[in-house]
């Protein structure tokens, strides 16, 4: 397909100050097209300012930022390029027809509003006016105003804040559709399991430095601690007390367990309560993954 794979922008060693804040630290990021990375990071992590970068809206202090091999700022390159922010400011008596058409003309080889809006899931609205609509509807329609101008890059901002589950899980496969043509996509949510569902590969900013890359799987296996599930006759109090348990808590008919050495403490639960059942392990959720990452200094990597 094309654009699989293949490198669309880039930052390479950038560093971008505001006064005393080093808002990013010598970050080195990768776009490809066919996938989509999840952006991630707490406030104030640097993510606005790599998006900035990439998007010539920033000029990097040192470093360089590239869009498709050339500099973010020439129009040219940017006309592939398709963003959804988290906040847009759109005229609210133009109905979503005209929007999307008006939106479409500024690209060389736009889809038709007909196939933008079926893609967006917004067939319905196109002739209702865009101050009508819901925060969700309006959302969608943000999307479809994102991928008319058939971008190879997409740049999504929280996509589906204000959504319900149904168009959350449409807008899903919307953009599922558009990486699997070849499309590259950038994606940043506060939705955990948003990341967790849709990204080939995770990049976490804490501080303005990456302190992880790559799949979810394998953030997930960077933190040590995993979760151990059961249910038994054992005593919620008694078990906490265990060296082998860093967190106790029950959840319905079971015991969550949080430990850094599993298979110790299954043996000790056996051992304890031969009647035990419904065992399970689980490694990390990207979100204890998450958190673990961004809130512990020590998983920094030393300063070049």
């Amino acid at each position: 397909m094309q654009g699989q794979g293949e490198a669309m922008a880039r930052l390479q060693g950038v560093r971008k100050r505001y006064g005393a804040l080093q808002a990013l630290d010598g970050v080195d990021l990768v776009l490809r097209g066919g996938e989509l990375l999840a952006l991630l990071g707490p406030n104030g992590a640097g993510k606005t300012t790599a998006i900035g970068l990439l998007l010539g809206l920033l000029r990097a202090d040192a470093g360089q930022a590239t869009l498709f091999g050339g500099d973010p700022q020439d129009i040219r390159l940017r006309r592939h390029v398709g963003v959804m922010l988290q906040d847009a400011d759109l005229p609210p008596t133009l109905r979503v027809g005209e929007l999307i058409r008006q939106a479409a003309s500024y690209y060389p080889t736009p889809r038709s509003v007909a196939e933008a809006a079926a893609i967006a899931g917004i067939e319905d609205l196109l002739a209702r006016p865009y101050g009508k609509l819901s925060g969700g509807q309006q959302r969608r329609v943000q999307f479809a105003l994102a991928l008319c101008g058939r971008p190879r890059l997409l740049f999504l901002d929280e996509p589906t804040v204000g959504m319900d589950i149904e168009a959350r899980q449409g807008l899903w496969a919307a953009i599922r559709r558009l990486v699997g043509e070849g499309c590259g996509v950038v994606l940043t949510t506060h939705y955990l399991e948003e990341a967790e569902a849709l990204a080939d590969r995770v990049c976490v900013l804490a501080r303005g430095r990456i302190v992880s890359e790559g799949s979810v799987d394998a953030l997930r296996a960077r933190i040590a601690r995993k979760r151990v599930w059961c249910t038994t006759a054992l005593p919620l109090a008694r078990v906490a007390e265990w060296d082998e348990v860093a967190e106790a808590s029950r959840e319905g008919e079971r015991l969550c367990l949080a430990t850094e050495v599993p298979e110790r403490l299954v043996r000790r639960l056996l051992a304890e309560d031969p009647a035990l059942s419904s065992l399970e392990v689980r490694a990390a959720g990207l979100a204890e993954a998450f958190t673990e990452l961004t809130r512990d200094p020590a998983t920094l990597p030393e300063a070049a």
